[in-house]
Parts: C-alpha cells; structure tokens; sequence
C-alpha cells in the first residue's frame, strides 16, 4: 500500500516563483515611471531656463556671454551649442533693437529605463521677449 501524498506537496516554491515574475514587472514599470517623470522634469527645466534667458538677454548687452552662462546653469547638461540667441531685427543696436528670441535646441535626454532603450529629444524651446534697456551697467542680472 502506498501513502497518498500529502496535500501541496507539488505546490512548493510555486509563491516564491510567481512572486519573482511578478515583482519583477512591477519593479521595472515603477522605475519607468520614475524615469518618465525625471524625463518631464527636465522638459519642464528647459522651458524654465529659456524664459530666464530671454528675460537676462532683454536686460544685458548685446550678445553678452552671461546669458548663455546663465542658461547653463539652470540646466547643466546643455551646452553653448544648444543655446540660440537672436536679437530682432537683424543687425540692430542696444537702441534699435524690438525683441529678444531664446531658443533651446538638439538635447536628447537619457533614460534608465529597464529592458528598453529610449532617450527622447527634448522639443525645441523659444521665447520671444519685449527688449528693455539692454545696458549691463549696474545691472546686477548681468553680473
């Protein structure tokens, strides 16, 4: 006579297995989110360091190199490459000079996304401000 056996004795390491299966899913799509929203963050950070910008190029001299330094600054992974600064109309002076045109171009941002390779670029940026008097001296923006 042989003994029956017993109840779940087939079932062992079944929970610890599917448990594997499914936090491992869970896990990479949490990090995708956390990617995602670290990917908006940067989005929202470049449009933040155009405006500011565009509000230190309408302030400052023509063409002062603190502005670009600036923009720079409020998002690190750019560079002077990425940054576009254009005075309308062409070829005007501090006192012909109508507007201020800032523009952030040609930055893909990477992710970490697991299991998927996706680095999207960032839209180009461009803000268009009012000039204003367009002096460095004594303007502590400038500085």
């Amino acid at each position: 006579m042989t003994a029956a056996p017993a109840l779940g004795r087939g079932q062992r390491g079944a929970t610890a297995v599917e448990f594997a299966l499914i936090s491992s899913v869970f896990f990479a799509l949490l990090l995708g989110a956390g990617e995602m929203g670290r990917v908006l963050w940067v989005w929202n950070a470049a449009a933040e360091a155009t405006r500011y910008g565009a509000r230190v190029a309408a302030v400052c001299d023509l063409n002062d190199p603190v502005v670009k330094q600036r923009v720079m600054q409020r998002l690190a992974v750019l560079t002077g490459s990425n940054v576009s600064l254009t005075y309308q109309p062409a070829g005007c002076t501090a006192s012909t000079c109508q507007s201020v045109t800032l523009s952030l171009t040609g930055y893909a941002q990477k992710t970490y996304i697991p299991f998927v390779t996706f680095s999207p670029t960032l839209p180009p940026f461009t803000t268009l401000i009012s000039r204003e008097y367009l002096s460095s001296a004594g303007n502590p923006a400038c500085q």
